[in-house]
């Protein structure tokens, strides 16, 4: 019996979510070299990925996920942004409500009412867990002076700088460097006081992090935990604290719903 024990104050839950289907999606299926057009400059969701967002919501409410997840982490990017709050936010705002929204109405062309900040976790913006920099237009994100008062209950104090200084036009990223800022990510989730925590990201930047850390478990679990997440799909794993690194659990939580 291959079985891996680890202190409880040394692990945390995380709830790993994909953004849902963006319109740079939708270009790049059809033409990949559409990615470089900068009319997709931080891409927001598309019709089918607001329909994803509401089917992984009603997913995670009956589940009663919803009620133990004590922090939203989500990157910057409009569509993730827009993913998290449609999934783990609260109801549509109500007038007279005393409480900033986490999303004003119809942002990102969206058509949807404001969603509310009441009775949901907190939610914070983190420029670690972001999509692979550069070349690609939809990557680059969009101001803080402007993201601020879309997202007024989002917490963006942890960006450094207003504009986005980390995507370069004319070079991309390497997996080297997004492994590494993984690893930053997770070091800097473990300083954080939750042990539950969902973390709406990017689909490179969640397959590469993953794949460093799967090089712990044993194969049949490294083939489930990192193969390619689907548009709005939420994956849920534990890592562990071993020191000076982090592992992946070897066998996933039974909590993972693909649309």
């Amino acid at each position: 019996m291959d079985v891996t024990v680890a202190p409880l104050q040394h692990c945390k839950i995380l709830h790993l979510v994909r953004h849902a289907q963006g319109v740079h999606n939708v270009a790049g299926e059809k033409d990949h070299d559409a990615l470089m057009s900068p009319t997709l400059f931080d891409a927001q969701l598309s019709p089918l990925g607001w329909q994803q967002v509401s089917n992984l919501r009603e997913q995670v409410l009956e589940s009663g996920l919803l009620k133990r997840i004590e922090l939203i982490v989500t990157s910057p990017l409009l569509r993730t942004m827009q993913t998290a709050v449609g999934v783990f936010g609260g109801k549509s705002q109500t007038e007279g409500l005393d409480l900033p929204p986490l999303m004003e109405a119809n942002v990102g062309g969206s058509g949807l009412p404001a969603i509310s900040s009441s009775d949901c976790p907190p939610f914070i913006a983190v420029e670690l867990c972001r999509e692979r920099l550069g070349l690609h237009p939809c990557d680059k994100r969009r101001s803080i002076s402007e993201s601020r008062p879309l997202f007024p209950a989002i917490d963006f104090s942890l960006i450094e700088s207003d504009e986005d200084k980390l995507w370069q036009a004319d070079v991309r990223e390497s997996f080297e460097d997004i492994i590494g800022r993984g690893m930053k990510f997770l070091s800097w989730l473990r300083t954080r006081k939750e042990t539950e925590i969902a973390v709406v990201s990017h689909s490179v930047f969640l397959h590469q992090m993953l794949n460093a850390l799967g090089n712990d478990c044993h194969p049949s679990a490294k083939d489930e935990i990192c193969k390619k997440f689907d548009n709005g799909e939420l994956r849920s794993v534990m890592i562990f604290d071993k020191g000076e690194h982090h592992s992946v659990l070897k066998t996933n939580l039974n909590a993972r719903f693909n649309l």
